[in-house]
C-alpha cells in the first residue's frame, strides 16, 4: 500500500514512517521542508495523489485562536486533494476527551478539525490520544505548563488528572490503524497509569534535578480549565503498557 504522511518528520510522524515501510509499504513523509504547504495548498495535489491512505499528523504553530483557521484550512485542502487523488482512507491524530473542553481554543480547534474529517468525502479513522511521555512533546508541555505557573521556587499545577502515552506507542497504534479498514469513527488510546499534573510535575521536576516544589492548586495554568477526569481513558480505550515512571527512570 501507498501511504501519504503529512508532518511525517515530526515525533510521531517520523515513526509512523517507519513502521509503514518496515512492513514493506511505501511510505512518503510530506511537510514544508519537503515542499508541501497544507494552508496554501502548495504541493498537496501531487503529495496524496495515487496514495491509498492519508495520514494527517500535521500540527499547528500555535495553541491559540488561530489554531481553528490552521485546521479548517489545512483540512480543506487535505481532502480535497485527497478526493481528486483517489484517497481511500483519511486517518488523523487527535486527543483523548478533546470535545469535553471547550474553554481551551486549541481543543475546539481540534474538535473541529475531527468533524471537517467526518463530514467529508472520504472513509476515515480517528485515533484520540492522551498526552504524550516523550521528551519533545510530554516534557515540552510540562514545561509550558511549569513556566506559566512558576513563581520563585513554587510550581502551582491542578490536580487535574492525565493518563500519559509514549509516542512509540501511538506511533505503533495509528500505523495499524492506518494499514486496516477505515473505521468511520473513533479508537481511544492511552497509558495504563492515570497521575494528577501536579503529581506529574513533582516527579517531573524531581527527574530533571530542579529545586522547585510544587504547589496543588486547581486554578493555575491552562489545564484549570479541564473538568474532572475528561482527559483519561474512556471505557473502550486501548491501553497501552509504558508506564510512565519507567518511561522517566
Amino acid at each position: 500500500m501507498k501511504f501519504a504522511v503529512i508532518g511525517g518528520t515530526g515525533l510521531i510522524g517520523s515513526r509512523v514512517v517507519e513502521n509503514l515501510n518496515a512492513a514493506g509499504h511505501e511510505a512518503v513523509p510530506h511537510s514544508p521542508s519537503s515542499g508541501v504547504d497544507i494552508i496554501t495548498g502548495q504541493g498537496v495535489d501531487a503529495a496524496v495523489a495515487g496514495t491509498d491512505v492519508v495520514i494527517n499528523l500535521a500540527n499547528s504553530p500555535t495553541f491559540d485562536a488561530a489554531s481553528i483557521a490552521f485546521f479548517q484550512t489545512s483540512m480543506d485542502n487535505l481532502l480535497a486533494a485527497s478526493e481528486k487523488g483517489g484517497v481511500g482512507h483519511f486517518v488523523i491524530l487527535s486527543i483523548v476527551g478533546v470535545d469535553e473542553v471547550p474553554d481551551l481554543d486549541y481543543y475546539r480547534a481540534k474538535v473541529l478539525q475531527e468533524n471537517v474529517l467526518k463530514a467529508g468525502p472520504i472513509p476515515y479513522s480517528i485515533v484520540r490520544a492522551t498526552q504524550f511521555m516523550e521528551f519533545m512533546e510530554f516534557m515540552e508541555f510540562m514545561d509550558r505548563t511549569l513556566a506559566m505557573t512558576t513563581d520563585g521556587d513554587t510550581v502551582r499545577l491542578p490536580h487535574t488528572p492525565i493518563q500519559p502515552i509514549a509516542a512509540a506507542e501511538v506511533a505503533q497504534i495509528v500505523t495499524e490503524v492506518a494499514e486496516g479498514s477505515p473505521l468511520n469513527g473513533i479508537l481511544n488510546i492511552a497509558g495504563p497509569d492515570v497521575c494528577p499534573l501536579d503529581e506529574l510535575g513533582r516527579l517531573t521536576l524531581t527527574a530533571k534535578g530542579a529545586q522547585q516544589s510544587v504547589v496543588t492548586d486547581d486554578t493555575a495554568g491552562m489545564f484549570a480549565a479541564v473538568p474532572g477526569d475528561v482527559l483519561t481513558a474512556p471505557k473502550d480505550a486501548r491501553i497501552a503498557p509504558i508506564r510512565y515512571t519507567d518511561w522517566l527512570s
